[in-house]
C-alpha cells in the first residue's frame, strides 16, 4: 500500500458510528464495574444524604422514602435515553454532542454549557465540604472541638481547599487506570460504613436504644401522604440534587470497553444502587431519631446541614468518627471523578470546534484531556476563592443554582433523545417505550421543576435570603449563569463560524428500520 493510500484511509479508524470521531482518548481502559464505581463516586452518597437528609424531612417528614423514590423517576427515565443516545453514538460530548446533532449547534452548545456550568459549581462545592469535614474529623478525633472553627478562617479554608483542588487534579490528569484504582477504594470504604452506619440504626432501635424510636411503616413510601404540593415541590427538587453525577458513566464512553453498552448499563446500575442506598438509610434514620425537633431528632434545624455527624456519635459510639472519615472520602473522591464530566465535555467542544482547539489537547502520555482538565480545576478554584471571600451567602446560594442547571441540561438531553429517534419510535414496542415515552415524561418533569424552581428562586427569601433589587439571590445567579452561557456562545459564533454552519458536527435523524410493504 503507497504512503498516499495509507494516509487516505487512516481516517476511518478515527471514526465511531453517527459521524462522529474519536478524540485521542484511552479507549477500552474501563470496565462495567469501574464505570460504576466511578458513577458512585461522583453523586458522593455519603456528603449529598448528610446535606440533604435533614431539609428533605422538615418539608415531607416521614414521606423521604416516599420522595427519594420520586425523584428517582425523572433520573431512571432520563437515563433510559441517555442510554439509547450512547448506544447510537458512544462520544465524550455526551449532552452536547446529542443535542447538536438532535437539535442543532445553538441549543447543542447550551446544553454543553449546562453541564459544565453545574460540574464546576460542583467542584467548588466539594472541596469546600472536604476542607469543613477534614477539620471536624481533626476536631473529633482529638476531642478539641476549637480546631473545627478553623475551617472558618477564609485564609486556611481556601488554601487547604486549593490543596485538595490540586491533589484532585493530578489524579484526574493521570490515566483513567489511576483514577479506577484510587476510587475502588475510597468508594468501598465509603459504602462499607453507610452501610455499618444504617444496620447500627436498625440495632439500637430494635434494642430499644434509639433517641426517638418509630416503627417503621410502609406509609412512608406513599408520596400522596405529603401534606401539601409546595412540600412535595420542595422536597423533589432537594431529591434530584441527591442523584445528580450519574451521568459521569456516560461521558467516558470512549474509554470503556465495549463503548456502545458499557456506559449505558453502568448509569442503570449506578442509579439503582444509589437509591437502593439511600432508601435504607433513611428508613434506618427515621426508626432511630424520628421526625421531631429534639436533639437528635431529624426536624431538628441545628443538626439539619450535617445529619450524620450529628448521629454518629448516638449510634456508633467510639467509632464516631467513621461517618465523618466518610463523608470526607465521600468529597474528596467526588470531586476528583466530578473532574472527568467537564474535561471530556470541553474535549469534544474543542475538537468539533465550538470552543478554541487548544481545548481538544490530549496529553500523548496519559491520554486524557489534560489542558480541559486543568481549565476546569482553574476556574473552579478562583471561582470558590473569590466567593468564600465576598460573601458564604453568594456561594451557597450559587450552589443552590446547580439545582436549576442540573434540571436545564438534564432535560435538554431527554428532549434530545426523544426528537432524535422521532422517525423509529415506533418501529417497535421497545422503542416507543425507551426512545419517546420514557425519556419525554423524564424530560418534562425537570422541565417543569427548572421553570418552578426559577419562580420561586424570584422570591428574596429564597436560599439565604440575600436579594438584588428585590430579586432573589438564587435566581439572578441561575439567570447570570445561562447568560453568561448565552454570551460566551456568541462570541465562539463570531470568531468560530464553523461549528455553527453544522460544518463539524451536523444534525442528524436516523431514519425508520421499518419495512415498507408496497
Amino acid at each position: 500500500m503507497s504512503g498516499h493510500e495509507g494516509a487516505a484511509l487512516a481516517p476511518t479508524t478515527d471514526q465511531v458510528e453517527g459521524g462522529l470521531s474519536k478524540k485521542g482518548l484511552s479507549a477500552g481502559t474501563v470496565g462495567l464495574i469501574g464505570a460504576v464505581v466511578i458513577g458512585i463516586s461522583c453523586i458522593a452518597p455519603a456528603y449529598t444524604l448528610t446535606a440533604a437528609l435533614g431539609p428533605t424531612v422538615s418539608e415531607v417528614g416521614l414521606q423521604v422514602p416516599a420522595i427519594i423514590l420520586v425523584g428517582f423517576i425523572p433520573m431512571l427515565l432520563v437515563a433510559f435515553g441517555y442510554r439509547e443516545l450512547n448506544n447510537r453514538m458512544p462520544d465524550s460530548g455526551t449532552s452536547f454532542t446529542w443535542a447538536s446533532r438532535a437539535f442543532g449547534p445553538w441549543i447543542g452548545w447550551m446544553a454543553g454549557w449546562g453541564l459544565i456550568a453545574a460540574t464546576i459549581l460542583v467542584l467548588s462545592n466539594l472541596a469546600g465540604i472536604a476542607v469543613d469535614f477534614l477539620f471536624l474529623l481533626i476536631a473529633q478525633v482529638t476531642g478539641t472541638s476549637s480546631i473545627a472553627d478553623l475551617a472558618s478562617n477564609p485564609f486556611i479554608n481556601v488554601t487547604v481547599c486549593l490543596l485538595f483542588m490540586l491533589g484532585a487534579t493530578l489524579v484526574s490528569y493521570r490515566d483513567m487506570q489511576t483514577t479506577q484504582k484510587l476510587q475502588y477504594f475510597l468508594v468501598g470504604f465509603q459504602v462499607l460504613v453507610l452501610l455499618v452506619f444504617a444496620g447500627g440504626a436498625i440495632v439500637e432501635m430494635l434494642n430499644g436504644n434509639a433517641f426517638d424510636a418509630t416503627p417503621f411503616d410502609w406509609s412512608w413510601f406513599n408520596p400522596f401522604a405529603v401534606s401539601s404540593f409546595s412540600a412535595f415541590a420542595a422536597g423533589l427538587s432537594l431529591s434530584i440534587f441527591i442523584f445528580w453525577g450519574w451521568d459521569v458513566t456516560l461521558t467516558m464512553n470512549e474509554e470503556t470497553k465495549d463503548p456502545d453498552k458499557t456506559p449505558g448499563r453502568a448509569a442503570t446500575i449506578t442509579v439503582v444502587t444509589i437509591v437502593s442506598l439511600y432508601l435504607l438509610l433513611s428508613v434506618a434514620l427515621l426508626m432511630f431519631a424520628g421526625t421531631g425537633k429534639g436533639e437528635f431528632g431529624l426536624g431538628n434545624p441545628d443538626i439539619q446541614d450535617n445529619v450524620f455527624f450529628a448521629l454518629a456519635g448516638p449510634i456508633l459510639g467510639p467509632l464516631a468518627f467513621l461517618v465523618s472519615l466518610a463523608v470526607l472520602t465521600s468529597s474528596a473522591s467526588s470531586l476528583q471523578s466530578t473532574f472527568v464530566s467537564p474535561a471530556r465535555t470541553l474535549l469534544a467542544m474543542g475538537h468539533y470546534e465550538a470552543l478554541p482547539k487548544k481545548f481538544a489537547t490530549v496529553s500523548p502520555r496519559f491520554f486524557t484531556p489534560g489542558y480541559a482538565t486543568v481549565v476546569s480545576a482553574v476556574v473552579a478554584s478562583v471561582f470558590y476563592a473569590v466567593m468564600r471571600f465576598v460573601s458564604e451567602n453568594v456561594l451557597w446560594d450559587t450552589i443552590t443554582a446547580l439545582g436549576m442547571m442540573i434540571c436545564f441540561y438534564y432535560g435538554l438531553t431527554a428532549f434530545a433523545c426523544v426528537w432524535y429517534f422521532r422517525k423509529q419510535w415506533f418501529d417497535s414496542v421497545r422503542n416507543v417505550f425507551f426512545m419517546f415515552l420514557f425519556p419525554l415524561v423524564g424530560g418534562v418533569i425537570l422541565g417543569v421543576l427548572f421553570v418552578s424552581t426559577l419562580v420561586d428562586s424570584m422570591d428574596p427569601e429564597y436560599g439565604s435570603g440575600s436579594n438584588v433589587f428585590g430579586v432573589g439571590l438564587v435566581f439572578v445567579l441561575g439567570m447570570g449563569v445561562i447568560l453568561i452561557g448565552i454570551g460566551i456562545m456568541i462570541w465562539q459564533a463570531v470568531t468560530r463560524p464553523a461549528f455553527f454552519r453544522g460544518e463539524t458536527l451536523s444534525k442528524d435523524a436516523p431514519a425508520s428500520l421499518r419495512r415498507r410493504v408496497a
